[in-house]
């Protein structure tokens, strides 16, 4: 039997730890993942999406529990370490990019993540042909704009930067945090497009937190609902291919 890529179990995560006003996020949350999994994530606000992709990223501790890639618990490994088999995509265009680098170099710098560094030629001018080519799969100008910083794109070309970038190098595991609702919705879908394709290509494991039931019914092999810090619905194959709005939002309903 296929061990699992990714387990959560009975995660425990507190905020304001040892106040009055201390809360439990994720409540003995558990969560398998597979190699090739396309999950996306729902939950009304506070149900714990945020802090679930903030667990698994290492951004934030968690109290008890575990999480086993490959059956190794990383669940005390620093965000640098988890860098080697993880990448995330945030809501906010102008998080994961750096402003005053051009395209260019911040595709460079994907593509030395995780890697250690040292004093030595970046060797910039050979990636540019490759760069220009994968820039040009955005099909938004990206591949016209490598050596201009950053911080002067747009938002959807931004964010489509953010996109190549966590992908680049193929990541075991990618946290897409809801990074078309910032956009525009013609250049949020897009996007969204975009990203079903690069997943189905490279036959990526990705989770993905949406607000939009469509997507999250469209989009994916698996979808997995979040209350008050557990998983209280997990739908996959079939079965989700034949599930409507209409049953989802029902579902809500009798959740909340």
């Amino acid at each position: 039997m296929t061990k699992p890529l990714l387990e959560l179990k009975d995660v425990v995560l507190k905020v304001n730890r040892n106040t009055p006003e201390e809360i439990t996020i994720l409540n003995k949350l558990n969560l398998t993942i597979n190699a090739g999994d396309f999950i996306t994530v729902l939950g009304s606000n506070g149900a714990g999406k945020s802090t679930l992709f903030n667990a698994i990223g290492g951004d934030l501790s968690i109290d008890s529990g575990q999480i086993l890639l490959n059956g190794h618990d990383i669940a005390h490994e620093s965000v640098e370490k988890r860098t080697r088999f993880l990448a995330r995509v945030f809501q906010d265009p102008k998080l994961g990019t750096a402003p005053r680098m051009t395209v260019a170099e911040n595709l460079l710098l994907a593509e030395r993540r995780g890697q250690r560094r040292g004093l030595m030629p970046r060797g910039l001018k050979h990636h540019l042909a490759h760069y220009q080519e994968l820039t040009a799969t955005m099909h938004n100008g990206l591949d016209q704009r490598l050596t201009t910083a950053t911080g002067n794109l747009s938002g959807g070309q931004r964010q489509a930067l953010s996109f190549l970038m966590a992908t680049l190098k193929r990541p075991e595991i990618l946290l897409l945090d809801e990074h078309t609702a910032a956009l525009d919705p013609r250049t949020g879908q897009d996007l969204m497009h975009l990203t079903n394709e690069r997943v189905a290509q490279d036959q990526l494991t990705c989770l993905m937190i949406t607000h939009h039931m469509e997507d999250a019914l469209t989009y994916g092999n698996r979808l997995i609902v979040l209350h008050h810090g557990q998983v209280t619905y997990d739908v996959a194959g079939a079965e989700k291919q034949a599930l409507t709005s209409e049953q989802l939002y029902s579902f809500f309903a009798e959740i909340e």
